[in-house]
């Protein structure tokens, strides 16, 4: 931080003496100039040069008021910076982007940003991060999104001038999960799968099944109610119009809402799904609930006769779903690998390996677009033999029949 005496010139005279300036005599002779606590460059003009170098020892030191909110960004952390951040913007979020983005940061961002300073972060850094995740086998999916989530905070540091500059702009992140498959890891055979219904008791049978035999995720497994809303056995139809979900901070815990993506859909009711459903309602019974239903995009509560719940009759959540799974896995000699989706690869591919043409699949699925069945199943594509000789043939057939037979002579 230059102290500048503004009475004179740098450059000197003949006489090797420092030249006058046009301000000499008039006015504060001595320049401080710094740096804000914004970041903005500055000056501070003082009559005596011991008062400028003070306030340049305070300046540099962190201690002069102009340049202490500076220095505290210098030393703020990924995770107080984070905080900040989502507080100062999740009243404006939808119900569920307030519970997914604190538990993202909390789970994918915070172990290995948070106690980093901020500023610290760099490019390398976030490329090593991503290679880890992909090393893990995080899915392609989830890698998008933590890496969205980390960039959007990072871009909003920059706006708000704690950082110079996004380390998570140099970053390709198309170009780095390229060439990745959406391809599942582990797909059960139908042995495994019958292996699976037969240690997991009568209660959760039919959610089995319906994972299995129609394809259906697990919120929707557990979104699903007795009646014709989900399901019209003279029709043979599957509604797939709902999924339960659960958030401590929002409806009191467990509300109901459309399935991922908007994936909503009727589908064809199996036969043994159906007999499995209506064997549950006749051994179990359904449990009514008086639950929120935001599926409309407007908030209503309404009875609910939810058919998968607890051996106390409670609804289940991901975390109590994920130890009954542990369980039943392990009885089934299933890998870790395999977890409920796994019944949803088994549905796909069963379908796509039957010869079912691909877009009858992406319906089954309730995908978007046929390319995301594609790049997730192509694998199991039926491979059909290509007749041999087929063009020379025809080719032959068209020569014979339309053309005179060569001489082997050459023609004027």
């Amino acid at each position: 931080m230059p102290i500048d005496d503004l009475w004179y010139l740098t450059q000197r005279g003949p006489d090797k003496k420092r030249l006058p300036s046009k301000r000499h005599g008039r006015g504060k002779r001595w320049r401080v100039r710094y740096t804000d606590a914004a970041g903005e460059s500055r000056e501070k003009l003082f009559e005596r040069k011991v008062d400028a170098d003070a306030f340049d020892l305070e300046c540099r030191s962190g201690v002069a008021v102009e340049v202490r909110a500076k220095r505290e960004t210098d030393r703020l952390t990924f995770a107080e910076y984070a905080q900040r951040w989502r507080e100062a913007r999740e009243s404006g979020w939808a119900t569920e982007t307030r519970r997914r983005i604190p538990q993202n940061l909390r789970k994918h961002l915070l172990p290995v940003f948070g106690v980093r300073l901020i500023r610290s972060i760099n490019l390398t850094d976030v490329l090593a991060w991503l290679s880890r995740l992909l090393d893990d086998g995080t899915p392609k999916s989830s890698v998008s999104l933590y890496f969205g989530l980390f960039k959007t905070v990072m871009n909003a540091a920059v706006v708000d001038r704690v950082i110079p500059d996004n380390p998570c702009n140099g970053v390709k992140l198309a170009q780095i999960l390229r060439g990745l498959s959406r391809a599942p890891k582990w797909v059960p055979t139908s042995d495994q799968v019958l292996r699976l219904v037969e240690v997991v008791p009568r209660r959760y049978r039919a959610a089995i099944w319906l994972g299995a035999g129609e394809g259906l995720r697990l919120g929707e497994v557990l979104g699903m109610e007795a009646g014709p809303r989900c399901v019209d056995y003279d029709r043979g139809d599957l509604h797939v119009v709902q999924q339960l979900r659960h958030s401590p901070e929002h409806f009191g815990g467990f509300y109901l809402s459309t399935p991922k993506s908007g994936s909503v859909g009727t589908v064809d009711l199996d036969a043994v799904v159906a007999e499995e459903l209506t064997a549950h309602l006749s051994e179990v019974g359904p449990v009514e609930f008086e639950l929120p239903d935001i599926t409309t995009g407007e908030r209503l509560t309404r009875s609910v006769a939810v058919l998968f719940t607890s051996s106390r009759g409670r609804l289940l959540t991901d975390t109590y779903w994920s130890e009954l799974w542990a369980d039943w896995r392990e009885a089934a000699g299933w890998p870790k690998a395999g977890t409920f989706h796994s019944l949803r690869h088994f549905f796909a591919t069963t379908l796509m390996s039957n010869g079912v043409e691909p877009q009858e699949v992406q319906k089954a699925l309730r995908h978007a677009n046929l390319r995301i069945t594609l790049e997730t199943y192509v694998h199991w594509l039926p491979k059909r033999d290509r007749p041999r000789g087929l063009v020379g043939d025809l080719l032959r057939q068209a020569s014979g029949t339309g053309r005179e037979p060569s001489t082997g002579q050459d023609r004027d």
